[in-house]
């Protein structure tokens, strides 16, 4: 397809589209004449993945080439790759959490991480994030709240399975990063939301 096409496809304007191959975001086409390339759906697909984390994630240019770059290794296995899409758009937060109820949350997360056999790297930012959280919420006085934590990892394990597989039967690898870019940022809104609306009903239910 030609550049016009490639953009009307994509919804990326066309000197948007030419920014990104100026910074070899996306690949060149192949040339057809002097001043006309071709491009395919492998354009199509990484275009829509490097729109999915610059809107989405709001990752910055220069991460997202590094990203690429990762996704194009002739050596990393797919798990490797799609883990570094998955860092870059996971960003560790930290909260006002005090030293000391920091220190005993990352005790619990590593021990939950041991019960439940998860293999995760030791410098995941999901860890930090987690253990932000937990410090957070005990110093709230939401002790109650952080005991489900067990409940909660088994409950998120079993759909997040679900994700995975429907994330592996892509074949492309773009449109396996794109899936989780998208499924990791707008996946969070949907749990969310169903969430808020089982909280409704069960609440109804029980203290109406």
């Amino acid at each position: 397809m030609r550049i016009a096409e490639l953009s009307r496809r994509s919804g990326v304007a066309v000197p948007t589209i030419k920014y990104y191959l100026r910074e070899g975001l996306l690949p060149p086409g192949e040339l057809t004449s002097p001043n006309q390339a071709s491009y395919d759906e492998h354009h199509l697909n990484r275009l829509r993945l490097i729109r999915a984390m610059i809107d989405l994630a709001q990752v910055p240019v220069a991460r997202v080439r590094a990203v690429l770059e990762a996704l194009d290794s002739d050596t990393l296995s797919l798990h490797e790759r799609i883990g570094a899409v998955h860092r870059a758009i996971t960003p560790s937060r930290q909260l006002t959490a005090g030293d000391s109820a920091r220190t005993a949350a990352a005790v619990q997360v590593q021990e939950l991480i041991r019960r439940r056999g998860w293999a995760v790297e030791p410098d995941s930012p999901a860890i930090a994030t987690l253990v932000e959280t937990i410090s957070v919420l005990r110093s709230l006085g939401q002790d109650h709240l952080v005991d489900l934590l067990d409940p909660y990892a088994e409950a998120v394990e079993r759909f997040t399975e679900l994700e995975v597989a429907a994330v592996a039967s892509r074949t492309d690898p773009d449109q396996v990063a794109e899936s989780v870019v998208i499924g990791t940022i707008l996946g969070e809104n949907l749990v969310a939301s169903l969430r808020l609306l089982a909280q409704e009903n069960i609440s109804s239910q029980r203290l109406r």
